[in-house]
């Protein structure tokens, strides 16, 4: 089925004050939004499946490390996995979201025609993410003494501190790495993250066999292999980008420094939101090891959340998916089909939760099975099942808007609102319901989702009453301010070094 077209292209907003040329009209029929349905859902999906491949290559590697360290032995993959998922995530966050402010503004900047800038933008983030590097390092270098103050076994927090210190060199990687792959995200190139995410995973493996099995290296050939991997996902990115991007990337330019204040505050806020929803998530855990039962709360809710991280990694996809849609189309000026893709996108990831939802609560009594042998924690991950559906329904919704938040370059309001619902009303409600009323972990998660469904329920009446039309001008003026024009809109001059 075709879109319907307006002078042999895309429906334009024919029936509103301004024709805006390329952009939907609005819809009046069913078979009307049936057909702009299709044509958004081919569009989201043609971004968003080889991103969702991308990502599960990345949680793959991070599963071989512990898979291939297991078999050293258990303390080594006690300390590995509490690296990788305690400073590894920490960092992670932290970097990707200094790298968001990116996706928002090579979005839009590609969506406005001035591909040029999308280089100056990705060189600027450089600069950023590597001096965020800088301020992170202490936390990799005190990793023994944090463990040890979260309340971690000494022996562990001792060789998870050892283990982290030779990751130093990934984390740098990541400096380049989330530009570089923002910049390629904001063009649609996204199949050649698909394809350098499944070669590395190949050799990702084939490292961690030679380094482990044949060499005997233990949690130094584990590091090397981590290391090494992240480091050529990386250069083979660059080399994709200085080969095959000549539009976009013009050189090394001194318009990177220029208002980098400005790209900086925007990071910051893209960090602190994305920082916010995965603390948050990592704080249910914490509470739940101070309960009574701790051994079978903290295994049965590490079990669901598992479950929760897979159907996670579809959303992530999306995420990344309808952030460029957004900014692509706002820096098309077409407010429309802005819209029209949020639309599309929130209702086919909560069609999805839906199902995740259903398949929980009909294998509630069997999918534990994959993690454990022990009754008594398949038991109690049983009774949480209704809480991991709902929670899998909330999460296909959340992270959409997320998406859309950095498209439209509104982190720092779903920053505040993360702030108040999730560590002003979530946790404060689930520690009442966890341990004032004595419900345990799932008083905890309660409370906790309680937080989550006031978060997504207030962005979800920001998106109803989101005027697209000025979203459009905010993007517009944007543009002008960092878009390498001055305010008559003169293009100025590149300074190319």
């Amino acid at each position: 089925m075709e879109a319907p077209l307006l002078n042999g292209k895309d429906r334009s907003t024919a029936k509103s004050d301004q024709v805006v040329v390329g952009d939907y009209e609005a819809v009046t029929s069913v078979k009307e939004a049936a057909s702009v349905f299709w044509e958004e859902t081919l569009k989201l999906w043609k971004i968003a499946a080889p991103l969702v491949f991308t990502i599960i290559c990345q949680f793959a590697s991070n599963s071989f490390t512990n898979i291939f360290v297991g078999h050293i032995g258990e303390l080594e993959l006690s300390a590995v996995s509490i690296s990788l998922s305690v400073i590894g995530t920490f960092s992670f966050g932290f970097m990707l979201g200094m790298g968001s402010a990116l996706e928002t503004l090579c979005g839009q900047a590609f969506g406005a025609g001035q591909v040029h800038m999308l280089g100056i933008y990705m060189q600027r983030s450089w600069i950023i993410l590597l001096l965020s590097c800088l301020v992170l390092l202490p936390v990799y270098i005190f990793t023994t003494p944090i463990l040890k103050l979260l309340g971690q076994d000494h022996d562990i927090a001792n060789l998870a501190g050892k283990f982290t210190l030779l990751t130093i060199p990934q984390l740098f990687s990541l400096a380049i790495n989330f530009p570089t792959q923002k910049f390629l995200q904001a063009q649609s190139k996204v199949d050649v993250l698909a394809w350098i995410g499944f070669i590395s995973l190949i050799e990702h493996v084939a490292l961690l066999w030679l380094f482990i099995s044949v060499f005997d290296w233990g949690l130094l050939g584990a590091a090397a292999a981590f290391n090494i991997t992240s480091w050529a996902v990386t250069i083979a990115q660059v080399v994709y980008v200085f080969g095959w991007c000549k539009d976009a990337w013009s050189g090394f330019s001194w318009m990177a420094f220029k208002e980098i204040w400005a790209f900086v505050r925007l990071s910051v806020a893209s960090a602190v939101m994305l920082c916010l929803e995965i603390w948050y998530m990592m704080s249910i855990t914490l509470l739940a090891g101070h309960l009574s039962n701790a051994v079978i709360a903290v295994g049965s809710l590490s079990i669901c959340m598992n479950v929760n991280g897979l159907e996670a990694m579809i959303f992530i996809g999306i995420n990344a998916a309808i952030s460029v849609r957004v900014s692509n189309e706002l820096g098309l000026s077409h407010p429309r089909a802005a819209k029209y893709s949020v639309y599309v996108a929130v209702f086919q990831s909560l069609l999805i939760g839906l199902l995740c939802m259903v398949a929980i609560l009909i294998g509630r009594d069997y999918f534990a099975v994959i993690f454990t042998d022990s009754k008594e924690l398949q038991q109690a991950v049983s009774r949480l099942a209704w809480l991991l559906g709902i929670t899998m329904v909330l999460n296909s919704v959340q992270p959409v808007i997320s998406g859309v938040a950095v498209g439209g370059g509104w982190q720092g309001l779903v920053a505040n609102i993360n702030l108040a619902c999730y560590y002003v009303f979530g946790i404060p409600l689930g520690y009442v319901f966890g341990y004032v009323l004595d419900f345990g972990v799932m008083g905890i998660w309660g409370g906790m989702i309680a937080g989550t469904t006031l978060q997504t329920l207030i962005l979800l009446v920001i998106l109803y009453r989101t005027n697209w039309t000025n979203e459009v001008e905010e993007t517009s003026n944007r543009m002008r301010q960092w878009g390498g024009q001055d305010i008559k809109g003169d293009k100025i001059d590149g300074n190319n070094i």
